[in-house]
């Protein structure tokens, strides 16, 4: 298959992508007919008003079914021509154009002579020449539109698939963010998983081996393009806090303040796994007596606010730098997910309250599942 044909395979498949859509070659040939039958009308309308008599239809019909015929055929010459410059394209294919308008010529001549008036015929050859002229004009004018079309098309085409070049290279930014588990969480568990076996405390490293595989399952599973709702998330989350919870016992504490209209607000799967882990890592984990961690959600407008605070020695990523002393890799992760799916919409604040700890504000657009009963879109 040549490139040109490719290309129309391409754009064909393209324009049949939407439902109720008519494919490329449909296009054509309802602009084709459309064309043609406009002329043989408006040639029609002219003769009359000219004074010619009314069945002068028999020679406007037959010349536009000979220029609708006629091109068509043009139009495979200059298909097979298309990807040549524009100087050669155009020696190529100013001879056919010459060669359909001088058919077109003819089947005007025979229209006149055999089915209007006989002694209508050019008497020499300047005056066929005259007809293959003005029929020149009407064939250009046709070569012109196929032209603009064509091209619009293929621009088309091209910003279709450059947007779905950008799309594709979202998704797999935000699959390789959503993928970015944190190893030490996984070595941590098994350490503290490995130190309960030496202790010959079975029962509870299994439940935390049960634990973790879901927890890891329910990550792998996930789809990071996918949302879920508000309670879903917290869910998930609390696959993960189990397991923290038998690391640190009574050394984490977790506050949740949850209105219940933003139950089912929609948000990115596993979006706060990563700024919660941080919070333990370096707020809990450090300290002897362990700390506190809140997370509330909230709606304000047409926004979804979550602040997830800790009582730990505070974070100095207030810039957005993403400095790694406890809110790095999970917060950049966080604040490059949240541009990707919301741009604009959005905002990640770090603050340092006076009180000490530190705080994450996310804010979103708010949009709530339709139903309980519905899987998150």
């Amino acid at each position: 298959m040549s490139d040109t044909a490719k290309t129309d395979a391409q754009m064909a498949a393209t324009a049949t992508t939407g439902a109720g859509r008519l494919s490329r070659t449909q296009r054509f040939w309802a602009l084709h007919t459309g064309g043609w039958a406009g002329y043989a009308v408006l040639s029609y309308l002219t003769a009359m008003a000219h004074g010619k008599p009314y069945f002068y239809y028999q020679v406007a019909i037959p010349t536009a079914i000979g220029g609708l015929i006629l091109t068509w055929g043009l139009r495979y010459v200059i298909r097979a021509a298309w990807s040549l410059p524009p100087a050669p394209l155009a020696m190529v294919i100013i001879w056919p154009i010459i060669g359909v308008s001088g058919l077109m010529g003819v089947v005007y001549v025979w229209a006149l002579s055999w089915g209007y008036c006989w002694n209508c015929r050019p008497e020499g050859v300047l005056g066929y020449l005259a007809y293959i002229g003005s029929f020149i004009w009407v064939v250009m004018a046709w070569v012109a539109l196929y032209f603009a079309i064509k091209k619009h098309e293929e621009s088309k085409y091209e910003a279709e698939r450059a947007l779905r070049a950008i799309a594709g290279a979202h998704q797999a930014q935000l699959k390789m963010l959503r993928y970015q588990l944190n190893p030490h969480f996984l070595f941590n568990t098994l350490n503290a998983i490995s130190t309960l076996i030496l202790d010959r405390e079975g029962t509870t490293a299994n439940r935390m081996v049960i634990r973790l595989s879901a927890f890891l399952r329910h990550s792998l599973d996930s789809d990071p393009m996918q949302r879920v709702t508000l309670r879903q998330e917290l869910d998930a989350l609390g696959l993960y806090l189990e397991i923290e919870q038998l690391r640190f016992e009574d050394r984490l504490v977790v506050d949740l303040d949850i209105d219940e209209d933003v139950e089912l607000a929609l948000l990115p799967s596993l979006l706060l796994q990563p700024l919660i882990e941080n919070a333990v890592k370096y707020a809990v984990a450090p300290r002897v007596e362990g700390g506190r961690i809140t997370l509330r959600a909230q709606r304000q407008s047409s926004v979804l606010e979550i602040v997830l605070a800790d009582d730990g020695p505070g974070c100095h990523d207030v810039a957005g730098r993403g400095k790694n002393n406890g809110h790095g890799v999970g917060l950049a992760n966080t604040r490059e997910r949240m541009r990707v799916l919301y741009g604009d919409r959005q905002s990640v604040q770090v603050l340092n309250p006076d009180e000490g700890g530190c705080t994450i504000v996310l804010r979103l657009p708010f949009e709530a599942q339709k139903h309980r009963s519905n899987r998150a879109d």
